[in-house]
This record gives C-alpha cells, sequence and structure tokens, in this order.
C-alpha cells in the first residue's frame, strides 16, 4: 500500500485539471437539463481520455521530453512550425490566462455558499477577500517550486473534491436503474447534441496533454515505469470520470429546471437533502476551483518553456514569469469582474485548431519507433486513437463555429 501511494503520480493533477469549475456547470446544466440520459456521454469522454492521455503519459516517460518540445524539436518544415507554435502558445499561454479567472471565481463560489461574500474597498474600487485568498494559496503553491508538494498539495484537493461530489450524489438517494440505463444505452434526447459536444470537450482537453508530458518525465526517468504511468493514468482519469458523473447524478436528483451554476445547486439541495448537501457541493466546487487554478498557470508555464526552448524548471525564472502572469491576469479579472470576452473567444478558436492537430502529431509521434522503440502504438490503440481523431475534430469545429458565432 506504501507502494502504491508513493507511484502515485501526475493522474490525480491531470484529473484534478479537467475537473474545474466549467467541468462542474457544464455537468450540472447537463443533469438539470436532461436528467441521467447523458452519462453515457461522460463515460465516452473518459474512455477517450484514458486513451490520449496514456499516450501522452508514456511519451514523456521514453522519450524524456514535453509535448512541446517535442512539437518544436520534430516538425521540420518552417512554416507548419510556425503555425503550430502559435496555435499552441495561443490557445495555452493565451487561453489559460483568460481562463484562470473563471477557475478563481468558481472556488470563490463555493466559499461564498458557505460563509457568503466578503469585499474591501480600495480607492472605490471593490476587492472580494476571497479571489485574494484562492490566488495567494495558488502563488504559494507554485512558488515553493518543489513538484513533490505541489503533487501531494493537489491530490489532497483531489480526494477531497472526490468525497465531496461522491457523498452529495449519494445524499440524493438516485434512482440506480435510470443511472446504469444512462451510462449503458446511448440516448440523445432533442436539443441535447451540444451539451453532448460539452461534455466531452470539458474532458478531452489539449492542455492536459501537454502537461501530463511534462509532469510524467518529472515523475519517472526509467523505462521500466512505464506500466506506473498507465495504471496512475487510468485511476485518476477515471476516478475523475465517477466525479463529474457524481455532479450530472446530483443534479439528476432535483426536480428544478432552472439551476444555472454549481452555487445555484447548492443552495437548491438544502431545502431538499439538508445542509449537508450543501456544504459537500461547495467544499467540491472550491476544490475543483483551486485545482485548476494551481494548473492552469503550471500548464501554461510548462508549454512556454518548451516552445521557447527553455529549461523546464520551476525554480527558474523565466519559468515562474509566466505563471505568474498567468495567475496574476486571473487574478485581476476575477477580482474586477472583468470578462476578456474577445480573448475567450480568441482562445477557444485557437483551442479548436489546436486539438486536432496535436491529437494527429501525436499518434504518429506514437509510432515513431526511434523515439519509443518498442513503446510504440499497438495496431488496436492505432485504431481507437483514429476515432478519437474524428472526435477531436467535431470538438474543435464545433468550438471554432460557437466562438465566431458570438462575435
Amino acid at each position: 500500500m506504501r507502494d502504491f501511494f508513493r507511484n502515485i503520480g501526475p493522474g490525480p493533477l491531470i484529473a484534478a485539471a479537467f475537473i474545474g469549475p466549467g467541468t462542474v456547470t457544464v455537468c450540472t446544466l447537463a443533469g438539470v437539463k436532461f436528467g441521467y440520459t447523458l452519462l453515457w456521454a461522460m463515460g465516452l469522454s473518459i474512455v477517450a481520455t484514458i486513451f490520449l492521455q496514456e499516450m501522452a503519459a508514456r511519451l514523456g516517460v521514453i522519450s524524456q521530453k514535453g509535448l512541446a518540445e517535442l512539437l518544436r524539436t520534430e516538425l521540420q518544415h518552417p512554416i507548419l512550425k510556425f503555425i503550430v507554435m502559435f496555435l499552441v502558445l495561443s490557445a495555452i499561454l493565451v487561453g489559460n490566462a483568460a481562463y484562470e479567472a473563471g477557475n478563481i471565481s468558481g472556488g470563490v463560489l463555493g466559499v461564498e455558499t458557505l460563509f457568503g461574500s466578503k469585499s474591501l474597498v480600495f480607492n472605490e474600487v471593490e476587492v472580494n477577500v476571497y479571489v485574494l485568498i484562492l490566488g495567494a494559496i495558488a502563488f504559494v503553491a507554485l512558488y515553493i517550486g518543489n513538484y513533490r508538494v505541489i503533487e501531494r498539495f493537489l491530490i489532497f484537493l483531489v480526494i477531497l473534491m472526490s468525497v465531496a461530489f461522491l457523498s452529495t450524489a449519494i445524499l440524493t438517494k438516485p434512482d440506480w436503474s435510470a443511472i446504469f440505463s444512462g451510462l449503458f444505452m446511448p440516448e440523445l434526447r432533442k436539443n441535447s447534441l451540444l451539451t453532448v459536444i460539452a461534455l466531452i470537450g470539458t474532458t478531452v482537453v489539449p492542455y492536459n496533454l501537454f502537461l501530463h508530458t511534462s509532469l510524467a518525465k518529472t515523475k519517472w526517468t526509467s523505462k521500466v515505469d512505464v506500466k506506473l504511468a498507465k495504471r496512475d493514468t487510468v485511476i485518476a482519469v477515471v476516478l475523475g470520470g465517477f466525479v463529474s458523473m457524481s455532479i450530472i447524478i446530483s443534479a439528476a436528483g432535483l426536480p428544478l429546471k432552472e439551476v444555472l451554476n454549481a452555487s445555484d445547486l447548492a443552495a437548491s439541495l438544502e431545502p431538499v437533502f439538508g445542509a449537508n448537501a450543501k456544504y459537500l457541493l461547495s467544499v467540491g466546487l472550491f476544490a475543483a476551483g483551486i485545482t485548476s487554478a494551481i494548473t492552469a498557470p503550471l500548464a501554461a508555464a510548462y508549454v512556454a518553456s518548451g516552445c521557447l526552448g527553455w529549461p523546464a524548471d520551476l525554480k527558474s525564472k523565466r519559468f515562474r514569469i509566466v505563471w505568474i502572469l498567468v495567475l496574476g491576469l486571473g487574478v485581476l479579472f476575477s477580482t474586477l469582474g472583468f470578462k476578456p470576452i474577445a480573448v475567450i473567444k480568441f482562445a477557444q478558436v485557437a483551442n479548436g485548431l489546436l486539438l486536432p492537430i496535436v491529437a494527429i502529431f501525436l499518434l504518429l509521434v506514437m509510432n515513431n519507433s526511434k523515439i519509443l522503440g518498442k513503446y510504440v502504438n499497438s495496431k488496436l490503440q492505432n485504431v481507437i486513437v483514429v476515432l478519437i481523431i474524428l472526435l477531436t475534430f467535431v470538438l474543435g469545429v464545433k468550438g471554432i463555429l460557437s466562438a465566431m458565432d458570438s462575435f
């Protein structure tokens, strides 16, 4: 058991990264609008995530390089390299800076549901106290610059988040037969297609692939550790899937149709299932926000280092400048209540273009014996990943169109 916990690696950090406030909100809306019927979509997204993240982890362990670094060194055509590097930096660096405000604000919603809002006024500017506290927690965790400390802190938060959301789902006394039906008998109700795409899109995200390769090579340095990396990935992503499904189940247990986000869900649970449900969901929302507030700047720093050829050292000045910039912008936007809509839309377009490109590149690299030797993909893995790439293409097109429609 001691060896098991010692070998827990970046998997929980990846789960922490994809279960952010955005995922919590999408799962909440899915449960409120469609009950248990879209659980199959989350199950599908978890399967896709396992395959992609396992490849990313294996690539990091064997090559001892990050995905951004491999993109920079393996792409030979200068124009193609420039386009891909531009998309990577735009989607991950700029995008995470824009999304960071949502991560922090999501965590703040969880705290405010429990304790109410608290603010200070400086020169007629109202500042949310909880935003500053969450920003400070994320700053300290990252500034320590010790991977093991960050890993353990995030694993603690993931466990806290998992217990909170799973307990909330159990408190709602769900219909288990309806749950199994929703999970294993796919149904596409009227007006549910966009929600299905959103559920998959919040789980299968490009920045986690970059983050996973970088963290895997930090955690493991021997080829014999590939099995440990695979086990770590599967357990963590499946656990993350259960957490997401728990949110859907909790939301489906309420006879309401006007819940807009997880904070509303927490408030709505109290009169029906008691104060414990409200507290549990609020703690889960806080943990989801703070974990994503830590992993998003971390991923941005790893990506920038790989693209620009910097050493990926958590204590290096350039590495710290990147994550401080991303975190600082998130705190600023969240504090002022400013939503960088134009930047977010730009990031959505960049992510939409980047996701299938990265998935295709990852597939090609995973079949390159010069890089991976005997650890290349099997034929079955290739077939499944090709199907996933088609899925990522659909998600990418949807992301681009949705961003374009709102301009």
